[in-house]
């Protein structure tokens, strides 16, 4: 088993490397391959390969903390240096509705599931006190509408036992994980499934058009002095994010009522601080830092989190958590199902659907992952949402959980 992470990062370099080489060969196969099978996917699947045929201890490693805390800001920043804020307000309030939209599959979805599962099997949702797997559920619904920092909430709110939790944890990043896979090959194929809906991609293509457009007016071959800049801005709003998310959460967490709340989780913050940063630095001259590749630099960060990301999942644990994991796999399909049905109805692009159900189930992490994948200027959008995510998580798990006690056999 491999547990040195300088290691385990070269080797990830060599992974993306070789997929990002493959993927631009223009041989018949490799085209084919990569037409049905997204390189975004590619990156995040072959290293979670790694972790479950256990070459890595996914888990243990320190890489997904490194990318999560100390690229991603610096990546958001990078991402947001070229975007026009009035055109993301643009958008209009289709991407707002599929967020909302997503929060409510997730709501109902958890009692639904139990419902469900009372009838072919209560034991499998039964339990009493703190191993009511009711209880457990809680904690999905936290990390799957907020984040980490509801999850740990709902485990103390509901005094979910110790053994519950962890097997919780692992049906929360298998189900989202899966689903996650599914979004990056309907990314893929996003204008052809927006043809047959009919969708309206007008404000996107909009968005989009006009940050490519900036970058070919600004673009010309970097010298070191632009890439140390780029570094500097990215990694310097990085340094003051996690110095403004320690302060403002330690703060929180002395105020009576706030202190398990989003508002005293250090990334909540670390994401709000520079993602403001990223969209100020967008009304600045170093706007034009675009055109010596700062979202190009941005988006090999994001990769390499797509890389982590994938390191942690282990496809065998299904099996040895399978009911739990079924159960999981119906609430998913609620809140899948919900989303299917409101995008036809309000004809919103199959972009508003992913990336609404991102900031919902996934948070920070993985929306401007699966924004990215759609366009590199679409990121900004995914952590918009998320943050408002992490706001309405507490909130709507703690509704859920109710819900699901209600309905929970006895």
């Amino acid at each position: 088993m491999i547990t040195n992470d300088a290691f385990l990062f070269g080797l990830l370099a060599i992974i993306l490397g070789g997929i990002f080489y493959t993927a631009s060969i223009k041989t018949p196969f490799w085209q084919k391959f990569y037409t049905y099978i997204p390189m975004v996917l590619m990156c995040y699947f072959v290293p979670s390969l790694i972790n479950t045929f256990g070459l890595v201890d996914g888990e243990n490693s320190k890489l997904y903390f490194v990318a999560s805390r100390y690229l991603l800001p610096a990546c958001l920043v990078m991402l947001t240096l070229s975007v026009d804020f009035k055109r993301i307000v643009a958008l209009g309030p289709k991407a707002l509705i599929m967020f909302l939209t997503g929060t409510v599959g997730v709501v109902i979805g958890g009692p639904i599931a139990i419902l469900i599962f009372s009838v072919i099997d209560p034991s499998v949702v039964g339990g009493h006190g703190p191993e009511s797997v009711w209880r457990a559920m809680t904690t999905v619904a936290g990390s799957w509408i907020g984040g980490g920092a509801n999850q740990a909430a709902m485990k103390e709110v509901f005094q979910v036992s110790d053994r519950m939790f962890s097997i919780m944890v692992t049906v929360d990043i298998l189900v989202a994980e899966v689903w996650m896979a599914a979004l990056l090959i309907m990314a893929a194929r996003h204008r052809e499934i927006d043809r047959k809906n009919g969708a309206d991609v007008g404000a996107i293509d909009d968005l989009r058009k006009n940050v490519e457009a900036f970058q070919k007016e600004h673009a010309r071959i970097p010298m070191a002095k632009d890439l140390m800049i780029i570094f500097a801005l990215g990694f310097g709003v990085m340094g003051l994010a996690h110095f403004g998310a320690d302060n403002l959460s330690a703060m929180f967490k002395n105020i009576p009522g706030y202190e398990t709340s989003n508002f005293s989780s250090q990334f909540f913050w670390l994401v709000v601080i520079a993602t403001t940063a990223g969209l100020l630095l967008s009304f600045t001259p170093a706007k034009k830092l675009e055109g010596v590749g700062a979202s190009s630099i941005g988006t090999i960060f994001i990769f390499i989190l797509v890389a982590t990301i994938g390191l942690k999942m282990d496809i065998m644990a299904i099996f040895e958590h399978l009911s739990m994991f079924l159960v999981g796999a119906v609430w998913m399909l609620v809140h899948v199902a919900l989303l299917f049905i409101v995008r036809r109805i309000i004809k919103a692009p199959i972009f508003f659907l992913a990336v609404g159900s991102k900031a919902n189930i996934g948070g920070a992490a993985s929306a401007p992952v699966l924004a990215a994948a759609f366009h590199p200027s679409l990121a900004p959008v995914g952590v918009l949402l998320a943050v408002l995510g992490y706001i309405l998580g507490t909130y709507a798990a703690l509704f859920t959980g109710t819900l699901m006690e209600m309905v929970a056999p006895i």
